[in-house]
């Protein structure tokens, strides 16, 4: 076994690439999906005024509507068809989620294996054209505020721009469940992935045009790039780091024969939440200042103008709140997606357990201790990989494109799609090793 796994490491070339032909078609079959993506992202929407709602987005980009057109990939910007992007699709999906840890029969689907998914699925898509519908309408009634954006107000305008909205995002999240089932990676990442990546080439034209003109110089340019390569290299270490609890089975009595017990480990990640706190909280925070931004901040109180002055960028109160929601959301989101009672009843229901605690209660208890604590440095990491970029915005004046959390997104999902092609590759290897074993043994039979 250890002969045919070093064979098969030292067989993961770029000749067995190129003789894996499901793995190509997958990923070109990706390739052009997220191309229609990209194509989609750049057809207005019928009845806007381009130049009237650019001057608009201009006041507005700071706020939550910056972000969302960083993950839309510039829709928003564009107020294109696919304006409201996947996000409605991942709201509905992190409701959903939450709901099945409050609500008893939601649990009990959750638990019955792939039936009770492919039902959540489903509450989870009718979830999406819900929460779209809502925000297309309130996109058309904000489209219609602004002086001169909608060239022909009225309830015609509003039912086309929700009609339009909600396809796009029905689209694009048929488009990802395609792409999951029929090319490589997971489809919904993959989507938020090239929205992102896709301004990328003009962030780094920007940068250099700075260090062209002398706004930027040369020193700090290249201190940045070195800056992004260990902010990178950090985001792998943790992203892939575990704490890995052994797991010890019985010995086991079959007939006349006692079989020595196996041993196995569970692996608690590090960064459990993954990229939902950074989301919520900067989602949170940005909303003040993008609802002051749609009404006259000349009419705004006294007290509300301090406190969105004092919710900007770099500052101190900015900060504040959202490194302490992003602690909050990270134990938040881990409590919700990993049950440490859930785990060890599982374990003692296939007879596991862990060495020096009783299998149960004493066992739950403990995989939480250990869980609470590893949550305590990624909630850590978290603060630090996300207020790294508010800190060089305020100190250097550097406009970063990649912020904390579209950073983390975009190492997070380049991971997981490597990961699933080395798995397609591993794969045909062995279809060919045991090709040839069976006409080698049918060789020899001969």
């Amino acid at each position: 076994m250890a002969s045919a796994a070093e064979q098969l490491a030292s067989n993961l070339n770029f000749a067995a690439f190129a003789k894996a032909e499901d793995l190509k078609k997958r990923i070109w079959f990706t390739l052009g999906a997220l191309l229609v993506y990209r194509l989609g992202t750049y057809i207005p929407l019928p009845g806007i005024n381009p130049e009237a709602f650019a001057q608009a987005f201009n006041q507005q980009s700071r706020g939550v509507l910056g972000m969302f057109n960083m993950f839309a990939g510039g829709a928003v910007e564009r107020m294109a068809i696919f304006a409201l992007g996947i996000m409605p699709y991942i709201s509905a999906s992190i409701i959903m989620q939450l709901m099945t840890s409050v609500v008893p029969s939601l649990e009990a689907l959750k638990k019955e294996g792939e039936q009770g998914r492919k039902i959540i699925n489903q509450y989870t898509r009718y979830g999406t054209v819900l929460l779209a519908l809502v925000q297309a309408y309130g996109i058309a009634v904000g489209l219609e505020g602004g002086s001169g954006i909608v060239t022909d107000p009225g309830w015609f305008f509003r039912v086309s721009c929700v009609i339009t909205l909600v396809g796009g995002t029905m689209f694009l999240m048929w488009l990802g469940e395609q792409i999951t089932s029929r090319g490589i990676g997971n489809g919904i990442s993959l989507i938020i992935f090239a929205g992102i990546v896709a301004g990328l080439p003009n962030a780094i034209g920007g940068t250099l045009e700075l260090g062209r003109t002398g706004a930027l110089s040369t020193g700090l340019i290249l201190a940045i790039i070195v800056l992004c390569v260990v902010v990178i290299a950090v985001i792998v270490f943790f992203e892939r780091a575990q704490r890995r609890l052994l797991i010890q089975y019985p010995k086991r009595q079959v007939g006349n024969r006692m079989f020595q017990g196996d041993t196995s480990h569970l692996p608690l990640k590090l960064n459990t939440s993954g990229v939902i706190p950074p989301i919520f909280a900067s989602s949170l925070l940005l909303l003040p200042a993008t609802l002051a931004g749609f009404s006259n901040t000349q009419n705004l109180p006294g007290w509300a103008s301090t406190i969105l002055a004092t919710l900007g960028h770099g500052q101190p109160l900015y900060m504040a709140l959202y490194a302490a929601m992003i602690v909050f959301f990270a134990f938040f989101y881990t409590a919700i997606v990993f049950n440490p009672k859930d785990t060890a009843d599982q374990l003692k229901k296939h007879s596991g357990f862990i060495p020096g605690y009783r299998p149960g209660e004493r066992t739950a208890e403990y995989i939480d201790y250990v869980l609470t604590r590893i949550t305590v440095v990624g909630a850590i990491y978290l603060v630090v990989i996300c207020l790294m970029p508010e800190f060089l915005i305020s100190a250097t004046g550097v406009p970063f494109y990649l912020g904390g959390t579209s950073l983390l997104i975009v190492v997070s999902v380049t991971l997981d799609t490597v990961a699933q092609i080395q798995g397609h590759l591993i794969a045909h290897q062995y279809e060919g090793l045991i090709k040839k074993s069976k006409l080698r043994g049918g060789k020899r039979g001969r």
